[in-house]
């Protein structure tokens, strides 16, 4: 996981140098590193050479340790004072793992010291390498099971929290003179391996080492160790030992071969658990395990229960409980006989999908537009293939010869193809594809669906060319009435003007002079009920508008003249409109 934290710092030199005076001044350790495997700490550098002068030999190393920004202040090395050796162990010293650290060391000789040489800091985590784990075999006559134990102690400090995520790379070769010629390499999650179809009454070899995901450390692997397969339990004899008659040659009926191919399909909607087996006559049991289970170190045969309807199945197949499926199980079943009963299987994970069959899909195109179809996979059954993320592998051509077919992924299962010609043959095929981790499944094809697209160009333009004739109708309207009222007013003033000015002078100085006015005619009834007050009232307000329209207008001029005639005629216009206005006056106060 970590870099070997080499300070290499100059060439090996004696301890000794020539000082000035004619004595010696010691020179601090040369070639210094550290070297961190596991939970065992070393302190590596030169060793001396012959003294030089009249130095004893008696030189000695001190190291003193920092925690930068926690302590500053620097502490005796545990394991690492007046060592006269070229190494010394400080596992002992009590620290995180995960802090930063930082040494310095020098050479003494009594009161004569070097100078300190200061090692660049560090932390052990990452520093640290992965030692060898622990390996015990266990034979089979066509399987070997490999027992591993995490690197460190039980109580490790450096792997006490990544335990757990240890990876396991595992090589196997048939005996070592093979070994260059065929081995394989296994990766297993968890600390016990079965590597299954080997050869009967074989040597096999075996080194193991781990990692961890997402560290870098470097790791070491175990010492080699090796086995022997056992011999066959139902050895076939060749035809010639068939028909010998020495009875030194048994064949063992008893003994049973473990079932293999486990397998898990979904049959109408239900789970069913399927193995092959080669001999009749036989039953069969099942169990299952929990796959956080198999990450504890050692055996975990204690672990495994029986699948509740396989106990006792006397066909290759059985329908456990369906609320057990579920991702990280394992399955493994054996055969018996009597008394005789065969090996486990292989030991088999089910994942919800990796094992299943996914059916053949339904492909339907309906045609939108002169240049699109819409696209809709499904399945023939309802199924529970429907809620998993299937990702849709969709082929899709014209039907014409020599055409090129284009296939694209969706991982919708309706979406709509666009770009297509109009009145034109289109074909599709589908294929669902189940991606599981490193694994991925697919379905067979579907059956080939085509459909035509709609015609092109009239039905739309048409309508596109109603809708604007509309357009330009309701436009031409609205700008004619907006001409016709801007050059032709109507006579009639506005009802404003009838609402703050309701008397006929006022409204008059607001209507244009070109507009002749005319006068209205009101039929009065009763007139003698009007009294001389209001008639009076009336005189003079027909004097002051009289006024006001010969001074303003010119169109109507009412001078005061002498005479019986002008008088008569006055008096007979004032009559006339007196009792006009007193007819309005008493509709305005009595309406």
């Amino acid at each position: 996981m970590f870099a070997l934290l080499g300070v290499v710092l100059v060439a090996g030199a004696p301890w000794v140098l020539p000082a000035a005076a004619g004595g010696t001044k010691l020179k601090p350790p040369q070639n210094v590193e550290v070297d961190i495997i596991d939970d065992t700490f070393t302190l590596r550098w030169a060793g001396s050479r012959e003294p030089a002068g009249n130095v004893t030999g008696n030189v000695t190393v001190s190291a003193d340790y920092q925690i930068p920004g926690i302590a500053d202040n620097w502490t005796k090395l545990p394991g690492c004072q007046h060592v006269t050796s070229a190494s010394c162990d400080f596992s002992s010293l009590k620290m995180s793992v995960y802090l930063e650290i930082k040494l310095r060391i020098r050479a003494e000789e009594g009161d004569n010291t070097s100078p300190w040489r200061e090692l660049d800091t560090f932390i052990p985590f990452q520093q640290a390498r992965i030692g060898p784990p622990k390996v015990h075999l266990e034979a089979e006559d066509k399987a070997i099971a490999i027992n591993i134990s995490p690197p460190g102690a039980e109580d490790s400090i450096m792997w006490q929290l990544e335990r757990p995520h240890f990876t396991y790379n595992v090589i196997i070769w048939r005996n070592a003179s093979e070994a260059q010629t065929w081995n394989e390499t296994h990766h297993s999650r968890f600390p016990r391996v079965k590597i299954h179809k080997l050869v009967p009454e074989t040597t096999y070899c075996v080194r193991v080492k781990a990692g961890l995901l997402l560290q870098r450390n470097p790791a070491e692997f175990s010492p080699v160790h090796c086995v022997s397969t056992t011999a066959p339990l139902h050895p076939v004899p060749t035809p010639r030992q068939a028909h010998a008659t020495s009875p030194s040659l048994s064949i063992v009926e008893n003994e049973l071969p473990a079932p293999e191919n486990i397998q898990v399909i979904l049959e109408n909607d239900t789970y069913v658990l399927k193995w092959d087996y080669i001999h009749d006559n036989v039953m069969f049991e099942a169990q299952w395990l929990r796959s956080y289970l198999k990450r504890s170190s050692g055996s975990n045969s204690e672990k495994w229960a029986q699948v509740q309807g396989c106990e006792r199945a006397p066909v290759a197949r059985c329908v456990p409980p369906q609320d057990m499926f579920r991702k990280g199980i394992y399955f493994r079943v054996r055969a018996s006989r009597g008394n005789s009963s065969s090996p486990w299987s292989e030991e088999e994970k089910f994942d919800a999908g990796r094992r299943v069959v996914i059916p053949p899909l339904i492909v339907a195109l309906k045609p939108l537009s002169s240049h699109s179809l819409r696209v809709s996979i499904g399945f023939q059954d309802q199924t529970e293939l429907q809620h998993y993320p299937l990702t849709y592998e969709v082929t899709f051509w014209e039907n014409a010869s020599n055409t090129e077919r284009k296939t694209f992924v969706e991982q919708r299962a309706d979406f709509t193809v666009s770009s297509l010609k109009p009145r034109t043959v289109y074909c599709a095929i589908a294929q669902a594809l189940l991606e599981d981790g490193p694994r991925s499944q697919r379905s067979s094809h579907s059956n080939a669906t085509c459909a035509t697209t709609e015609a092109g160009g009239a039905p739309g333009a048409l309508l596109a060319a109603g809708v604007a004739a509309l357009l330009v109708l309701c436009a031409a309207t609205a700008l004619g009435k907006l001409v016709h009222y801007v050059f032709f007013p109507p006579g009639k003033p506005p009802a404003t003007i009838d609402e703050y000015f309701p008397e006929e002078p006022m409204k008059n100085l607001l209507l244009s002079t070109s507009v002749e006015r005319t006068e209205e005619c009101f039929i009065v009834e009763n007139v003698d009920t009007v009294s001389a007050k209001e008639m009076n009232h009336l005189d003079e307000d027909h004097k002051t508008y009289t006024s006001q329209a010969s001074q303003d207008s010119g169109n109507y001029s009412i001078e005061d003249e002498s005479g019986e005639s002008g008088g008569s005629h006055a008096s007979e216009e004032l009559g006339q409109r007196g009792a006009g206005a007193g007819a309005r006056s008493a509709g305005g106060r009595f309406a």
